[in-house]
């Protein structure tokens, strides 16, 4: 956490209008906020101070969001990010969740919304919850103290959101969750319009997942989304 013990959250955004109502937004939730309305500016603010989440707009002038956080990661700053993007194209998103995001908000948003995202995404950040030593399932093993996931031996490397996904799955392997369960679990809330977002995230497991072998997360159609043996199917 910040060196004041408060959190501190990093927001960028181009439009200042923006920037200027979600910082206040933050900072009524008693949040220290710094800003930032280009990438370049984020980016020096990401390396001179810690920061407990950055709110990050993708279409910057500069440096976008994606490479700003690839450039973050590449120099081991871990900082969970949520995405503020006008791209609602399904391969921006899975872009974006795969170089590390924690969450994405399509705009226009309610700041409503984001502020209960950011406490969301601090909160499964911050808090393992309870935790088992190890989860075991088919070829897959779970360690939640170390946070390290493998699959027929090979280690599956997951951002703190998709290992708090397949962790859910893997306590509740063959059941069929729903789209508002996995909400609730996994991110806290449920605002009844996010049916994209757990999809964007099951396609993003799924690739890794299957990236060592054949696929065990199924899909039941108007339904949910299953862990179940490779094969297994409905």
């Amino acid at each position: 956490m910040a060196s004041d013990s408060r959190i501190r959250i990093l927001v960028v955004d181009d439009e200042p209008a923006i920037v200027d109502a979600v910082s206040t937004a933050l900072r009524y939730e008693g949040f220290v906020v710094d800003e930032a309305t280009t990438g370049n500016g984020a980016l020096s603010l990401g390396r001179e101070q810690r920061h407990d989440l950055i709110v990050l707009d993708v279409m910057l002038p500069d440096i976008d969001g994606f490479e700003l956080t690839e450039r973050l990661r590449r120099e081991g700053i871990g900082t969970p990010i949520i995405f503020l993007t006008a791209r609602d194209d399904l391969n921006d998103k899975l872009r974006g969740l795969a170089l590390g995001g924690d969450d994405y908000l399509t705009k226009p948003f309610k700041l409503v919304e984001l502020v209960a995202r950011v406490i969301a995404v601090l909160r499964r950040v911050g808090d393992p919850g309870e935790l088992t030593e190890v989860i075991t399932f088919a070829d897959l093993v779970m360690n939640e103290d170390l946070h390290q996931l493998s699959r027929a031996g090979n280690s599956i490397d997951l951002t703190a959101t998709e290992f708090r996904l397949m962790a859910y799955f893997m306590r509740n392997p063959r059941r069929v969750l729903s789209k508002s369960q996995i909400l609730e679990h996994v991110w806290g809330y449920d605002f009844g319009s996010d049916s994209n977002l757990v999809e964007t995230y099951v396609s993003v497991l799924r690739r890794k997942l299957e990236h060592c072998g054949p696929p065990v997360i199924f899909t039941k159609r108007l339904v949910g989304y299953s862990l179940r043996e490779p094969g297994e199917g409905f």
